[in-house]
This record gives structure tokens, sequence and C-alpha cells, in this order.
């Protein structure tokens, strides 16, 4: 059978999916139109209690507090701010300090380790350095010998 883009399918059980597609999507319909009819309700009930209790708050700190008053709050809530900033800005630099060092220290450890990686190389390239130069000395000195013994 050649593939094509054609689906094959049971007349008798498409049209049953239909007829249930046909039932169920008006009952789902309902009950979503309903659960938004209840959400809106819901939604301007809130907002109405909302607004309601934000004039009724304004109203009792307007009256409660003259305006002096509250100019002497906001300048306290003011000064508690910029303590709280600074005690937040000196906090922050100490940190900063802090990292600093031990970013410093972390540095310094690593490079000694390494100087000594180094030395302890530098050290092995040397003995190997010495020993072939050694081993190459002797070999000419030894083919410098049986040049002349054999000349003998």
């Amino acid at each position: 059978m050649p593939i094509t883009g054609n689906l094959m399918m049971d007349k008798d059980k498409l049209l049953e999916l239909v007829d249930q597609l046909r039932i169920s999507i008006p009952q789902e319909m309902k009950a979503a139109e309903e659960m938004l009819s209840q959400k809106e309700q819901i939604m301007n009930l809130a907002m109405a209690d909302a607004k309601r209790a934000k004039a009724k708050a304004e109203d009792e700190f307007s009256r409660q507090l003259t305006e002096s008053e509250q100019q002497r709050r906001a300048e306290q809530l003011l000064q508690d701010a910029q303590e709280r900033a600074t005690r937040v800005l000196q906090m922050a630099e100490a940190e900063a300090q802090s990292r600093r060092t031990e970013a410093d220290a972390y540095a310094l450890r690593t490079l000694r380790s390494l100087e000594r990686e180094i030395n302890g190389i530098s050290g092995s390239l040397r003995k190997g350095i010495d020993m072939l130069a050694g081993s190459t000395l002797a070999s000419k000195a030894m083919a410098g010998n049986n040049g002349s013994a054999e000349d003998d």
C-alpha cells in the first residue's frame, strides 16, 4: 500500500466520536461560562470590598494623624532608611574586602604550589640535561680513545 496523506478509519467509529463531541462541547462551554461568571462576580465583590477597606483606612489614618505628625513620621522613616542603607553598605564593603582577601590568599597558595611544581620539574630537567651531557662527553671520550688505539 503506498504512503499517502490519507488515513483510513472506521466510518461508524468516526461518527460516534463526532456525536460525543457534539454532546460534550456544549456542556463544557456552559460549565466554562458559569465559572467565568462566578469568577467575575467574586472579583467584583472583592474589588469593591478592597476599595471600601482602603478608603476607610485612609480616612482613619488621616483623622488620627495631623500634618505635623505626618511630617515627623516621614522624617523618622527617612532617617531610619538612611541608617539601614549605611549599615547595608558597610556590610557589603566588609564582605567585599573579605572576599578580596580570601581570593588573594587563594591566588598566593596556588602560585606557591605552582612554583614548587615548576622548581621540581626544573630540577628534573637539570638532572636529565646533566646526565645526557655526561653521557655524550663519555661517548666522545671513548670514541677518541678507540680512534687513537687503532692508530697504534
